[in-house]
Parts: C-alpha cells; structure tokens; sequence
C-alpha cells in the first residue's frame, strides 16, 4: 500500500526569514494523522533567507540529519563543532542526552534550501555525537546511494536507529529499484523534481508511506532528486 502525502497538504509557515514546509507535526503545526512515520518523526523543508539562521538552541534523544539543497549552511554546536553544509554534504547530529546548535544563512544573496530530518533513537540520554561526509552527484545519478544507516556501511553516516537513508539523482525516464525486507516500511521524499513511484506520481515535496510492499520501482519524470527511507 502506498499512501502519497502531497506537499500542499503539509503545515506551512512563512516568517519572513524562514518560509518552512512540514511533513509531520512540528512546532505550531499540529496533525493527529501526521505525527511520523514509523521512526521518522520529522520532515521540514527550509529555505532561509541570506544573513539570517536558527540562532542557538537545545534539543535532545533525537537523531538530526541535515540535508542541503542548495546554498550553505554553518553550523555550530556545543560539541565544538563548527562547519558549512553544503549540496551534496549530510550532517548527523546526535542530541541524545542534551546538545546545542545554531544554523545560519551567512551568504549577502542567495537563500539556502534545505531538508532537515529528525529520526526517534533507538535509547535514550545518548552520547551526543556529529559527523558530516559528502556524496557527490554522481555517486547518485541513477542508483540509490545509502546516506544514513545504523551501522554505518557503505560510507554512510551513521544513526542510532534501525533505518537506513538512500539519496538519487534521476533524469527523466531514469529507474531505481529497492526490495523492502519482510516488515519493513519505507518513505520516499521527493527534494526536487518530479518522479513516480510504483507507477504514481510525486512532483517536488510530496512525501508517500510505503507498507506491504515487497519492492519499490522510483522513476524519475524530469531531473528529480529524491530521498527513500527504509524503516522498521
């Protein structure tokens, strides 16, 4: 069963320096329907305006995966960490038992774009922890490229939950295919473009919830990018 979670159907908030979609219920935004997925627990997609950001704050027994679209975003936490995430780059924090971090937009000119993920661990007050590894585009161009796993395999980052993270970069007509394993579930996200899965279609935003599916066959309609979830 597949069941599409189209994007003009998701909260929305536009404050100016920040004009945020959310998947799932999120801050102001309450939906009893949409309170996760599995152990995803959150989808917001970002843009920030240039010279503005999230300015410090706590968070805690969350696995935070930040994805950039497009511009960059700094970075800085209470780990002693300090960076900028750009295109192509995955950040994963661990909060666990209590972190702090700031994001801000530090370019004069362009918005950065972004999708900020939060994943439910598997225990709580962990050691907060931080990682950030890249994966190019080609690394992506037509195949699923695993981003986030549990054991971190492949090169990916590394999360403290039984959920694997997959990235690609399709062209129109371009396919990928992922078996789910027995009792697993999945969400596809599309960051851009469009594409269909299992022959429905998702433009750029639209999220979907996959149950009962032994396989799932995404095929992009024009130049797409799209992140899939393989959750327990």
């Amino acid at each position: 069963m597949i069941t599409i979670r189209k994007a003009n159907d998701r909260g929305h908030f536009d404050f100016g320096w920040l004009d945020t979609y959310h998947t799932f219920a999120f801050g102001d935004y309450y939906d009893p329907e949409f309170m996760g997925f599995r152990s995803l627990r959150v989808i917001n997609e970002d843009r920030v305006a240039p010279r503005t950001g999230f300015p410090a704050h706590g968070h805690r027994d969350m696995e935070i995966v930040t994805y950039v679209l497009s511009g960059a975003l700094e970075h800085h936490d209470s780990m002693g960490n300090g960076s900028a995430i750009r295109p192509g780059e995955v950040q994963r924090m661990t909060a666990g038992s209590g972190v702090r971090h700031s994001e801000a937009n530090a370019s004069e000119t362009d918005a950065v774009h972004l999708l900020q993920i939060w994943i439910l661990p598997n225990a709580r007050n962990l050691k907060p922890g931080y990682e950030q590894k890249t994966f190019t585009d080609a690394e992506k161009r037509g195949q699923l490229r695993l981003v986030a796993s549990s054991d971190g395999r492949d090169g990916s980052v590394t999360i403290n939950q039984d959920a694997a993270i997959y990235a690609s970069v399709l062209g129109p007509g371009s396919e990928v295919a992922h078996q789910l394993g027995s009792n697993r579930h999945a969400w596809i996200q599309v960051a851009r473009g469009a594409i269909s899965v299992n022959g429905q279609d998702l433009s750029q935003g639209d999220g979907a919830a996959v149950s009962g599916e032994s396989a799932i066959a995404i095929a992009g309609r024009e130049e797409s990018e799209v992140l899939l979830f393989d959750l327990a």
